[in-house]
């Protein structure tokens, strides 16, 4: 059964929500499950997203999706300078 993806937002909340409920004296397991997740997905989230707060994941996003758009654009680029080094050389 495949579960719900989590919005990266929804994750960093979790994530405060579970060291406000260990701050009270819970254990990890039960202030994980409280919230709804697996121990294992608390600590995959934690070990990505821990420490960071809202405006550094929306800054992280950013430069995620620019870092792939400059990828297709290099990538684009190298294509038609292959292209061209074959069309100069007389190899077609």
């Amino acid at each position: 059964m495949a579960g719900k993806r989590e919005k990266p937002e929804d994750i960093v909340l979790k994530l405060r929500q579970v060291e406000v409920l260990q701050g009270q004296g819970r254990s990890t397991a039960e202030a994980v499950r409280q919230i709804g997740v697996t121990v294992q997905s608390y600590y995959r989230w934690r070990k990505e997203y821990g420490g960071m707060s809202r405006d550094q994941l929306k800054r992280l996003k950013e430069l995620e999706t620019e870092n792939t758009r400059l990828r297709r654009a290099v990538s684009d680029l190298t294509l038609d300078k292959m292209i061209l080094t074959e069309a100069a050389q007389g190899n077609f």
